[in-house]
């Protein structure tokens, strides 16, 4: 049956190509991010847990 819906589906052989390149595409883009990201800010994230002094109540952290 599933054959049947999915073979009735025109150009459908498109749509594992688009999403094998939307998948790449993510992983390299956050590839880039991680090699070309500030070094100060992968710091002030790291320690974020074992912060205790909590003043900023806004939700949002200045680096």
């Amino acid at each position: 049956m599933k054959k049947d819906i999915l073979s009735s589906i025109e150009n459908i052989e498109i749509y594992p190509i688009i999403s094998l390149l939307i998948f790449v595409i993510f992983f390299v883009g956050m590839f880039i991010w991680v090699i070309r990201v500030d070094k100060k800010y992968i710091n002030h994230m790291k320690d974020l847990p074992f912060d205790d002094a909590t003043s900023n109540n806004s939700g949002y952290e200045k680096v």
